[in-house]
């Protein structure tokens, strides 16, 4: 595949699309049509203590979460792991992870998804309004099409073993402290 000629560009904490994924927010960065489909770069916005997804797995993509402010908790496998500014942690494909914000605080995180494609899943579910929004067979549909496979039972035992709770919606960019 060849790299679509793209300008370069600039982006401030308040520039790129954002959306509310029904737990967790997104802002659109970098597209996979602006990095030759190599890469796609997405910032999630977490309110504390916000569960991010039920267990899941891509078979498509990997994901390298980089955090910005906040701590960052992830379920990896049977493997529980923590990070906070400055920290990355990847989250290969076909292994059923989630993740959160582990703090009392706002997190962010930037989530490089590799190849790129899966910013697309996230920009259909934010216009289904979220997942909580969403009608269960065209989030079913929307899963299969990105190959994105989830256990949505596992949410209740999340919240309880992990002291976490559905997000609320975020705005703005981050900004150095």
């Amino acid at each position: 595949m060849e790299a679509t000629a793209v300008k370069a560009k600039a982006l401030g904490p308040g520039d790129g699309k954002e959306g509310f994924l029904g737990s967790i927010g997104v802002r659109f960065m970098i597209g996979g049509f602006e990095s030759g489909e190599r890469f796609s770069l997405v910032e999630h916005p977490m309110s504390p203590r916000a569960l991010a997804a039920p267990l899941h797995l891509h078979t498509r993509e990997d994901e390298y979460s980089f955090v910005l402010q906040g701590r960052m908790g992830a379920l990896l496998g049977d493997e529980v792991v923590e990070a906070g500014p400055g920290e990355l942690v990847f989250k290969p494909r076909n292994q059923w992870h989630t993740f959160w914000n582990a703090g009392d605080e706002p997190c962010r995180i930037l989530e490089l998804i590799s190849p790129a494609g899966f910013e697309q899943f996230f920009e259909e579910l934010v216009d289904m309004g979220g997942v909580t929004q969403a009608a269960p067979e065209a989030f079913a549909q929307l899963r299969e099409r990105y190959g994105l496979e989830m256990q949505p039972e596992t949410v209740p035992e999340l919240l309880e073993r992990f002291g976490l709770r559905m997000g609320e919606p975020l705005s703005g960019g981050w900004t150095a402290s």
